[in-house]
């Protein structure tokens, strides 16, 4: 498959070949017919439809679409569950708040997104590290805190340390 793709799919994790083999099968390798990776995720059926009446949301949730590519990237989402990588950690997160259905949903669209981008931009896949990931958690947990805190008229300051 490097040899026709130039770039190694099962370099993902969670891909292993057999479901690599899959998603080109049903895919094929121009990604030209989708301008854009939410392009490619909602016509796998992966990414949220959302049912909008008056302007308000009723319900989002993704289509049922027999893909079997979206199967292949379910099945390598929910293997991503015991690993540990930055999209296991992605998706026991989301599986802690919402449980597992959406968290495997999640993960293969987050999975579907970065084959899209491998197959368009032929760039070898970099995968973040699991303490990348966390360091990444905490800043966004930092900042949403200070906010907070500067909504409500206070101000956050670091605790120092001591030496003893």
């Amino acid at each position: 498959m490097y040899r026709i793709l130039g770039i190694d799919l099962t370099a993902i994790t969670g891909l292993e070949e057999s479901t690599a083999q899959t998603i080109l099968a049903e895919i094929g390798t121009d990604m030209s017919q989708w301008p854009s990776e939410k392009h490619f995720a909602s016509w796998l059926g992966l990414a949220p439809h959302n049912d909008i009446s008056g302007g308000k949301v009723l319900r989002s949730h993704p289509l049922n679409m027999p893909n079997r590519a979206a199967q292949a990237l379910r099945l390598a989402a929910q293997a991503l569950r015991r690993t540990q990588t930055a999209l296991g950690g992605y998706y026991r997160r989301l599986g802690a708040r919402k449980g597992p259905k959406p968290a495997i949903t999640a993960t293969a669209h987050k999975l579907a997104r970065i084959v899209y981008h491998l197959l368009k931009h032929r760039d070898p896949y970099d995968p973040l590290s699991p303490e990348a990931y966390e360091q990444h958690l905490r800043q966004r947990e930092l900042s949403l805190l200070k906010r907070k805190a500067a909504r409500l008229g206070f101000t956050l300051l670091p605790q120092p340390t001591t030496t003893a």
